[in-house]
């Protein structure tokens, strides 16, 4: 694989072309946490029961002022993933009767830690009971850490369901998403099929951080396992449509050959379809999208994109609504650590009416759009 060839260029466009180091060690997968605290298997399987149902009413006379809860979300980017957890989350609040305060604060993925940090202690300042986050860079472990010790608000980690090793013991109120090593190994083999196990390939990371370590090693480690694929390159893309586009237009340059180009968010996607847009190789090289958003739906239908794992996206809305709820009834122990949702692989070639049906399963409180 080529390693940092042009790197004062690529470091002046933020693209890095890297060998990973992995971090995967550093955590737990949903099988293994299971295995080590085994009454959360029947845990989260009656927790999932109640996010797949109609919500059911709080119990009555259980709040005496609205609960306050802060959302600090990397939602500034084309999936409509943010935005949609958190619309699901306020529809399930109302359907079930539990009174609410919201505090939303908005920034871009990867490249706004400090404004992510003054968002964070302005959020704290306004004292919410729980506060939802995410787990990405370096530095927010150290915040999070900072947070369990403290013990209020009570912490959910959104988009991570593999606990951190090192916390162990005292975990955080909540994970809750979508498992991205689950999704990650869908894709891998539906290109197993399309390459049939041979030739090269190329990989489009986010930004350095866990999202990038769950999809993007998950992704390679699983290949190699089951196939000879060889991985040629690879680029931290900060998750920027732009950055992913230059990277590709590189890829495209030195091997032109790939069999494909794993992305392992949206707007990398996105980059990568502009790239070979751009080089008249759109359709010629497969390349994915990770989610299932609108955006990547409507290049699926366009024919632009040719596979993405799609979440059912507004369940952790709804499990983290429900969380809350069992937790103001004084139900704690019927909340699971890790709550993961379903995915479903949808490919170019779907027929409308299929996509409409998952549709209107995936956005059940967001809506269709």
């Amino acid at each position: 694989m080529r390693v940092f060839r042009c790197f004062l260029v690529f470091l002046c466009l933020g693209i890095i072309d890297v060998n990973h180091v992995s971090a995967l060690d550093d955590y737990i997968t949903v099988q293994e946490f299971h295995t080590l605290h085994p009454e959360q298997v029947e845990r989260m399987e009656k927790f999932t029961d109640i996010v797949r149902k109609s919500g059911q009413p709080i119990t009555a006379g259980t709040q005496q002022q609205p609960v306050r809860i802060a959302f600090i979300y990397p939602g500034e980017q084309v999936s409509d993933y943010w935005r949609r957890s958190i619309i699901s989350f306020k529809q399930r609040m109302d359907e079930i009767g539990v009174q609410y305060e919201v505090f939303e604060y908005f920034s871009k993925p990867a490249v706004d830690i400090r404004l992510q940090e003054q968002q964070m202690r302005t959020a704290l300042e306004k004292d919410p009971d729980y506060l939802v986050f995410t787990l990405d860079a370096q530095q927010h472990q150290r915040v999070i850490e900072r947070l369990i010790t403290k013990g209020r608000p009570k912490l959910i980690l959104q988009n991570i369901t593999t606990p951190l090793r090192s916390w162990e013991g005292k975990q955080p109120f909540l994970y809750v998403g979508f498992d991205h090593a689950t999704g990650s190994e869908m894709l891998a083999d539906y290109y197993l099929k399309h390459a049939q196990g041979e030739g090269e390939y190329a990989v489009l990371y986010f930004s350095q951080g866990y999202v990038s370590a769950m999809r993007g090693d998950t992704f390679i480690e699983y290949l190699k396992k089951q196939t000879n694929l060889q991985l040629v390159a690879s680029y931290y893309t900060d998750g920027d449509r732009e950055k992913s586009k230059q990277a590709t237009l590189e890829i495209l340059q030195e091997y032109p050959t790939v069999k494909f180009i794993y992305a392992c968010a949206t707007d990398v996607a996105i980059g990568a379809i502009d790239a070979l847009r751009q080089t008249g190789r759109l359709g010629d090289i497969p390349v994915n999208g990770w989610g299932g958003g609108s955006s990547e739906l409507t290049a699926i239908m366009d024919g632009d994109m040719d596979a993405t794992v799609m979440r059912m996206n507004d369940d952790n809305g709804v499990a983290m609504a429900e969380a809350i709820r069992l937790d103001l009834e004084g139900r704690g122990t019927e909340i699971p650590t890790v709550y993961s949702g379903d995915f479903v692989l949808v490919q170019k070639g779907i027929r409308q009416d299929e996509l409409n049906t998952l549709k209107a399963r995936a956005f059940r409180y967001s809506g269709i759009d």
